[in-house]
């Protein structure tokens, strides 16, 4: 049986689609033929946007605002409940599944692995499902981090408080950038030397005080709201870093800094000798903060999750799959009384040998793409 499950029609036939409402039309027909897309198809696989503001199908009260669906009149069509107004722009996109064919889902990988590897006359002569799933989304975790590209992204525009609150699924970070008016992006590069510790509120004295509402007209002892220590939302430290002018952008690096003896340069650090500004990551708040002079800038952020996120993230590229597959076998053998150490040595071995091919397939190498480079260098390339 073909691991393809739609036709070239079904595949290719997800393009985006606009009308525009005249105030009184409901039903737009998308196309006509059946074929167009799997007869599974349903709101739940599309979306539609009104001026380009998202619409939900079902709101909070179960009303229905849209549905997609098929009939032998009109086709495949978007009916709307209540008529989009007069000159609204309505716009119809598919949630397609193009790439997907180079990924396989971790149902398959569990599928195959019992079928592959658990059985009579087999080293795994048998093995819980449930063990193998878990096994298996734990090498889902290990290989997101330093073995499968990262595809995840986030795109903001800085407010005047200079933060960023770190995605849902974030585990790392690869790299920050901000991008300028012609799209090109520009690094940002971390503040090794600042951050947001816990401020800790004082009286005048120094004294660490435990008077929430500041009522200092009441004796001492009742001043004392708590007896937890009382935090403030932020510290001098980054109050002062995000209120200065970093001393990577001012003009030619005339500051106390670097300019401490008549012009000399001597001791520059390179990580300040750049002007796209800097960022530190407050792992206490889950926020990014940034220097003053990235305000209103918009940034991209790249990022590494585990891969764990969402039903439709735990999928393994082809070329990992064989490493996936080793993983498991370690996994499941390490764990259980009886086995040889041999054995157990072998499939580690075996399990190192193919992450690291998986590493080099997925670093997606292409000579020529290296001899181009390579051609601007001093070194003459023939291939």
């Amino acid at each position: 049986m073909g691991l393809l499950t739609q036709t070239q029609q079904q595949y290719y036939s997800g393009d985006r689609k606009s009308f525009t409402g005249d105030g009184t039309t409901v039903s737009f027909t998308i196309v006509n033929s059946l074929a167009a897309f799997p007869s599974t198809y349903d709101s739940g696989n599309t979306k539609v946007f009104l001026d380009d503001v998202l619409q939900i199908p079902v709101d909070a009260n179960g009303a229905i605002n849209w549905r997609f669906n098929y009939t032998t009149s009109t086709g495949w069509r978007i009916l709307f409940t209540v008529a989009p107004a007069n000159g609204v722009v309505i716009t119809f996109d598919v949630d397609n599944n193009f790439g997907n064919y180079q990924f396989t889902s971790l149902d398959n990988i569990v599928n195959q692995f019992m079928i592959a590897h658990v059985g009579e006359d087999k080293i795994i002569s048998k093995a819980k499902r449930t063990d193998v799933a878990f096994y298996a989304q734990r090498a889902i975790q290990e290989l997101s981090f330093d073995t499968f590209k990262s595809c995840k992204t986030q795109e903001i525009e800085i407010p005047a408080s200079l933060t960023m609150i770190l995605p849902q699924d974030y585990v790392n970070y690869t790299k920050l950038t901000w991008s300028d008016s012609s799209g090109i992006e520009h690094i940002i590069y971390p503040a090794r030397k600042t951050s947001n510790p816990s401020a800790i509120k004082q009286d005048a004295d120094g004294h660490y005080s435990f008077d929430i509402d500041d009522d200092t007209t009441v004796p001492i002892p009742d001043r004392d709201d708590t007896t937890e220590l009382i935090h403030d939302s932020n510290s001098s430290t980054w109050n002062n870093y995000k209120s200065a002018t970093p001393s990577a952008n001012q003009d030619d690096y005339q500051d106390d800094t670097y300019w401490p003896a008549a012009g000399g340069r001597y001791g520059l650090d390179p990580q300040h000798a750049q002007t796209n500004g800097s960022f530190f990551i407050d792992c206490n708040t889950g926020k990014i903060h940034f220097s003053s002079n990235i305000s209103g800038k918009t940034v991209i952020l790249e990022y590494i999750s585990d891969g764990l996120g969402t039903d439709e993230e735990m999928v393994v590229h082809k070329f990992a799959e064989e490493a996936m597959y080793k993983w498991i076998a370690h996994a499941v053998l390490s764990t259980r009384m009886g086995i040889p150490e041999y054995v157990v040595n072998r499939y580690k071995k075996e399990k190192f040998a193919e992450t690291r091919k998986a590493k080099l397939r997925l670093s997606n190498i292409k000579l020529e793409e290296i001899t181009q480079i390579l051609r601007g260098k001093s070194k003459q390339i023939k291939h």
